[in-house]
């Protein structure tokens, strides 16, 4: 006859199931949603993903030192970081790396001189915003890495040029004309970086109330 496990033995099998999944979703694997339509048509608001932390380095818990500390992503993959304002996970894509040059011309993004190649970007607001009449240079690129710019509407469609800073890259949302970014917020440092989305475990769409079958499943790794 099978012996009836003891009280003391559940309550360690539980303690241990714990133990592995706070382990799991701390240094391997994240459950992120998808808030706002930042990043659309890519990531659509109601898209749950599972994102892998390891790959730009552990954090470790409650801190924001990062083991391995320098490991960089690479220019247009899509990242999740903590956002340093707002002290929450956001999900964008990298437009450019420590060193390049930035410039944004009538809604075109110009890295180090050369128009990038976006088949991913969107644009959906008809309303073009004209430059305003721009700083020297120099005092342009000190005003927005302190965030100046933060809630100045007319850098969207021209911006800079500016040098990413060492340590830092620059972000922006494939929704561009919708996406709060690097353009407003300056550089984001590299130690908030947290993962690389992995693949669309669920897709909702709230304003339809119903479930998007052709996205379930929809890796997003590469």
């Amino acid at each position: 006859m099978r012996r009836k496990k003891s009280l003391q033995e559940h309550v360690k099998e539980w303690v241990i199931i714990i133990l592995i999944v706070l382990f799991i979703r701390a240094f391997i694997i994240q459950a992120y949603v998808i808030p706002t339509p930042s990043m659309e048509n890519t990531l659509l608001v109601g898209d749950f993903l599972f994102v892998f932390k390891p790959v730009y380095g552990i954090v470790i818990p409650f801190t924001d030192i990062k083991i391995p500390e320098k490991v960089k992503p690479k220019r247009g993959e899509i990242v999740v970081f903590k956002f340093f304002r707002e002290n929450k996970d956001y999900v964008k894509r990298v437009i450019a790396l420590e060193g390049d040059t930035v410039e944004i011309r009538n809604k075109k993004v110009y890295v180090n001189g050369r128009p990038l190649n976006e088949p991913y970007a969107i644009f959906r607001d008809t309303l073009y915003k004209p430059p305003d009449d721009y700083p020297d240079p120099k005092e342009f690129q000190k005003l927005w890495e302190t965030g100046y710019y933060a809630y100045t509407p007319w850098v969207r469609d021209n911006f800079g040029p500016v040098v990413i800073p060492k340590g830092y890259i620059f972000v922006m949302g494939d929704n561009r004309d919708f996406s709060w970014d690097s353009r407003f917020w300056g550089p984001l440092p590299l130690k908030y970086l947290r993962g690389k989305p992995l693949i669309i475990y669920f897709s909702f769409d709230w304003k339809n109330k119903r479930i998007r079958f052709n996205r379930l499943f929809k890796v997003i790794w590469f």
